[in-house]
């Protein structure tokens, strides 16, 4: 197997212009959940020009698509991520706060300088803080080298490249599954930069997005208060409400909103509508939903206590991931053969100096990090300013974050690679993550990845039974249970 280590190494290494070239025009893009048409664009073309088979706009997702190549048993799946985030603009390599500029929309005579004001805006306040450009770019890389590897050595199997859209706040891939996209597939790789390398081995926390819109009825606020019935302070109630409810909820379960809609900015108007959005987590999806059921309770009664209806829609779901140890420990296998990524002097520089615009809270955080990671090798591992060594992996982790891949995962044999693109002790969701996600740290990182997933596909494909075996592995996992299914039946995805 060894020599297949360095056939794959040189067949991505020597597209890593390439691939570095992808991965910032997506960054570039920086579009948002089901938005993402530049970038799924490009992605697309790419697999078409190496001889994939594409199928797009799936499950009323207008940027999704599958790229598949060969044919027959194995079938792999390999799960790319391409969207951003709203409100992170971020200039790249600045390790200091700088936004992109707004730009301009383009002038017309006939407008005041008013109305030209008004059409002035950024073209796109977004950026990549969770890396998403490397993850699409990286499992890019892994699939063609990986084809090319089938042609050579008359490997049969099927590789899918999907490509999957809002994971950010929509969860795209459970629309995926829900519509039997997943229903053929024998296993599910991906991968995600953090900050170590491991192959994840634990649960991530299910959740729910819910959007509570309260409808009142407006009046002058000072000559006749006693004629409305105010939306807003339903809000307020409710979010009352849920905080006491905190008390009385299990230890591992997290709810977190914002206010989308206050009623407008007039106090002297009793406000007529008003909404809420809520992210409801917990470590299994049954625990979401009795939470679920609780916060809509809650809103119903702040409905009754201010005389206002409320509308309660859910917009997304994530299940809680179902890991597969087998396809952990192959991938660990490789992270132990391929060795820590090799940086440069100039790149310890530069993750040195992202090091230091870090805020004071997340530089107090750093050395808990490297606990959680590394165990008593900790201190050791933290005398770099990039993390290097692998992640210590005996237990069985709870994983505070909420992915759909979950969802997958659910159906699926899947494992889920970390490997670091940026300084330790980089926050994902922050200008950090962006300002360093067209660096040649993030690149190195995105392409050992791709190399990590390549060589753990190839074990399943010479070896077929492997894929029994994980099956074997999700069923017993799961213990009688079944896909949950969390979204509602007539939901579909929308930009919100």
């Amino acid at each position: 197997m060894d020599e297949y280590i360095k056939e794959i190494s040189e067949k991505i290494d020597s597209k890593k212009e390439y691939y570095a070239k992808i991965s910032n025009k997506i960054w570039e893009f920086a579009e948002p959940r089901f938005q993402e048409y530049k970038s799924s664009e490009l992605l697309q073309q790419s697999l078409k020009e190496e001889g994939f088979s594409v199928r797009a706009n799936l499950a009323g997702e207008e940027t999704a698509f599958i790229a598949e190549y060969g044919s027959g048993k194995p079938v792999i799946g390999f799960l790319g991520e391409f969207d951003a985030l709203p409100g992170l603009s971020q200039k790249a390599d600045a390790a200091e706060r700088t936004p992109v500029e707004p730009i301009q929309n383009l002038k017309c005579e006939s407008e005041s300088k008013k109305e030209q004001n008004q059409r002035s805006v950024y073209v796109n306040d977004c950026g990549h803080g969770c890396d998403h450009q490397l993850i699409g770019t990286g499992t890019l890389a892994s699939v063609i080298a990986l084809k090319d590897f089938m042609k050579e050595h008359n490997l049969k199997g099927t590789i899918r490249y999907y490509g999957c859209p809002a994971e950010e706040n929509a969860g795209g891939k459970a629309f995926l599954v829900r519509d039997g996209y997943f229903n053929d597939c024998d296993l599910a790789l991906c991968w995600h930069p953090e900050q170590g390398r491991r192959a994840c081995y634990g649960s991530t926390k299910a959740n729910f997005r819910v959007f509570f819109t309260f409808h009142g009825i407006p009046a002058h606020a000072s000559m006749c208060p006693e004629l409305g019935r105010s939306a807003l302070d339903a809000v307020e109630l409710m979010d009352v409400g849920v905080n006491y409810m905190r008390e009385h909820m299990i230890d591992e379960a997290r709810i977190h909103y914002a206010i989308t809609d206050a009623g407008g900015d007039a106090p002297n108007v009793v406000q007529s509508r008003a909404q809420v959005l809520y992210a409801i987590r917990a470590p299994k999806i049954t625990q979401v939903k009795e939470l679920y059921n609780r916060v809509c309770n809650i809103a119903k009664g702040a409905a009754l206590m201010t005389e206002t209806t409320v509308e309660i829609r859910q917009v997304a779901a994530y299940s809680n991931m179902i890991s597969s140890k087998m396809l952990a420990d192959h991938m660990n296998a490789y992270l132990e053969k391929l060795g820590p990524i090799p940086y440069t002097e100039q790149e310890y520089t530069y993750a040195q100096e992202f090091q230091q615009a870090l805020s004071d809270q997340d530089k107090k955080q750093l050395p808990t990090i490297a606990r959680d990671y590394f165990g008593s090798t900790a201190s050791e591992a933290m005398k770099k300013p990039i993390f290097e060594p692998i992640a210590y992996q005996n237990l069985y982790s709870d994983l505070k974050y909420s992915t759909d891949v979950g969802d997958v995962s659910w159906v699926v044999p899947t494992v889920h690679l970390n490997i670091p693109t940026f300084a330790a002790g980089t926050a994902l969701h922050s200008w950090q993550a962006v300002a360093q996600g067209k660096s040649s740290i993030a690149h190195k990182g995105m392409l050992y990845a791709a190399k990590i997933m390549a060589l753990t596909a190839i074990d399943f494909l010479q070896k077929p039974e492997l894929a029994d075996e994980a099956r074997k592995e999700l069923i017993e996992n799961l213990n009688g249970e079944t896909y949950p299914n969390p979204l509602p039946k007539d939901l579909k995805p929308e930009i919100w």
